[in-house]
């Protein structure tokens, strides 16, 4: 009996030491339910077993507690693996996807940035200033080219050049103030200054432009960034954004700056009168006579209204300064002699100067084309294309009013000194081979050796002719200026020695066969001043109309280099 109470203790200690789990079992069992199941770890209230005392309850008889050696060979409670997922795990799968993210929230914030950028300017970024005799509203939008618009509605609208910046400054021209307007009338001398008061009018308006732009745009983006985001630190960073690219803008506005653009404005616009009878080239063929007559309008009302607008600083020809019309490849279209006479009547024209192409086929049935030449009301200078035959050139040597000029002879109208020589191939004469550059080069050659001659003799000549650029390239440093034709597009370029090539397009639009083509082309002209002294050029006004069925008319202005305010004069040749 003495022994039964240490035999009791002894099962009970043996009870003991089996139910209770040790610490370091305990933080294995822990760590492994933590990696199986990371979803639910955070929620699992913690197991109370580590706290449960093993039982000492000294009634319980040993034959009901497992023994030792059944505790230690005890299986462990099943575990399921199926919730457990590695993959969501895997650190490379989660780097793969997550940088898409950022990106997709900085292309999302830019567009908000940008349309509400835009939006504000849209809606309050514009001011209204006077410049000069005009009332306007000024404001910038976006734009791939930059530049400057001045609209005259519903006239037209004068393009500048001024900047190049994903900005443009658009002037809206809302009325021409009668007082101011009629004060420059009555006081010319005033125009004197007009010059420094529009550059001051436009400073002023583009720096209250410019505050206005910031408000605007900060405003719109904020607003857009709240209403899509909901966020105020998505909004606020949307606002400042947007600020930022305003002021990146306005820097590179400010870098490309050119203050002589306003020198060389582009008028363009779709006028009032316009015939709007003229449309597909069917209409054009059978009323070819009511579409001459209205595009001879349309020159008229085109010329005469950029006059009339042409209030910003830009040349002005003076008594002094002589006029030549520079036309070329008419090709058969007899809407040209009607363009050719209101040019010659709105710019009071001295000379006219045709680079050839005048006829298609150079055939005798088309010689009474050339009839016009003697009511064009100037001089006509001519010379001979590649499509112009013997021929045609006796026939327009007979005209009253034609001078045509060949082999590197030289003629004096309106005290010019014009030499040309005509284009040494006839391409409508199928049965002869075709000479190639190598006889255009000739001819240049002939041509440049007739002007040293001349210039030797002691009459040096101020004007070159030839049809074919090629050629004229070839009297380079030996006249100032040398006109060509050929190309059907207008070109100028100043040759390494020193002569200004100057290439114009179709004053015909290609002709008649035009009517063909899908898109007509453009009918050029342009109109040359020249000092009555010194003979060199000083400006020239580039003339394009829409080809046939096309009533858009674009008049620009240009200065050679050295006429720009500030530049050096460049030496007459004696």
């Amino acid at each position: 009996m003495a022994r039964e109470p240490l035999r009791l203790l002894r099962a009970t200690a043996q009870r003991a030491g089996t139910a209770a789990v040790s610490p370091l079992r305990r933080f294995r069992r822990s760590s492994l339910r933590r990696l199986r199941r990371p979803s639910l770890h955070r929620f699992r209230r913690p197991s109370l077993h580590r706290f449960r005392r093993p039982s000492l309850h000294p009634f319980r008889r040993p034959s009901q507690s497992p023994s030792p050696a059944a505790s230690r060979n005890r299986a462990p409670a099943p575990f399921d693996p199926t919730p457990f997922d590695p993959a969501p795990l895997d650190p490379m799968a989660l780097g793969s996807t997550a940088p898409a993210r950022p990106l997709v929230r900085a292309a999302g914030l830019a567009a908000v940035t940008v349309l509400g950028a835009w939006i504000g300017l849209l809606v309050v970024g514009s001011v209204h200033i006077s410049v000069g005799p005009m009332d306007t509203r000024m404001a910038l939008r976006p734009s791939l080219t930059g530049g400057t618009k001045i609209n005259v509605a519903p006239l037209g609208a004068l393009e500048l050049n001024s900047h190049h910046a994903p900005l443009r400054l658009d002037v809206d021209v809302d009325r021409l103030d009668p007082i101011r307007s009629q004060a420059l009338v009555d006081h010319p001398e005033r125009l004197s200054g007009l010059q420094d008061e529009v550059a001051s009018d436009i400073t002023r308006g583009t720096l209250g432009l410019a505050v206005r732009s910031c408000v605007a745009v900060v405003f719109g983006a904020t607003a857009l960034g709240l209403a899509v985001y909901r966020r105020p630190r998505r909004a606020l960073a949307a606002g400042g954004l947007a600020l930022t690219l305003l002021t990146a803008s306005g820097g590179a506005v400010y870098a490309t700056w050119n203050p002589n653009s306003v020198l060389e404005p582009r008028y363009s616009g779709l006028l009032s009168s316009a015939p709007s009878v003229v449309g597909n080239a069917r209409s054009i063929v059978t009323d070819f006579d009511v579409y001459q007559r209205e595009l001879a309008r349309l020159v008229t009302n085109v010329t005469q209204l950029y006059e009339a607008t042409s209030t910003l600083p830009a040349y002005q020809p003076d008594p002094t300064t002589m006029r030549v019309l520079h036309i070329s490849d008419v090709h058969l279209n007899p809407a040209a002699w009607h363009i050719v006479q209101s040019l010659v009547r709105q710019y009071k024209v001295n000379v006219i100067i045709d680079t050839g192409d005048t006829m298609d086929h150079g055939t005798s049935a088309e010689n009474g084309f050339l009839d016009p030449v003697s009511d064009l009301g100037a001089p006509y200078v001519w010379v001979r294309g590649n499509h112009d035959s013997a021929s045609t050139q006796r026939y327009l040597a007979k005209r009253k009013g034609a001078h045509v000029v060949d082999n590197g002879g030289v003629v004096t109208v309106a005290g010019l000194r014009i030499a040309g020589i005509g284009d040494p191939q006839f391409t409508p004469d199928r049965s002869a081979a075709a000479a190639g550059d190598a006889a255009e080069h000739s001819a240049g050659r002939q041509l440049a050796e007739a002007i040293r001659d001349r210039k030797a003799a002691g009459s040096p000549v101020d004007i070159a002719l030839a049809h074919n650029p090629i050629a004229a390239r070839e009297t380079d440093g030996t006249v100032p200026l040398a006109l060509t034709g050929h190309v059907h597009h207008r070109r100028t370029e100043v040759l390494p020695g020193g002569t200004r090539l100057m290439t114009e397009g179709s004053t015909g639009g290609s002709g008649l066969r035009a009517v063909d083509d899908g898109t007509p082309d453009t009918v050029q002209a342009s109109v040359l001043y020249l000092d009555r002294d010194t003979r060199r050029l000083q400006a020239w006004d580039e003339i394009d109309l829409g080809g046939l069925g096309l009533a858009k008319a674009e008049v620009s202005r240009h200065l050679p280099a050295e006429n720009r305010p500030g530049a050096t004069p460049t030496p007459t040749t004696p």
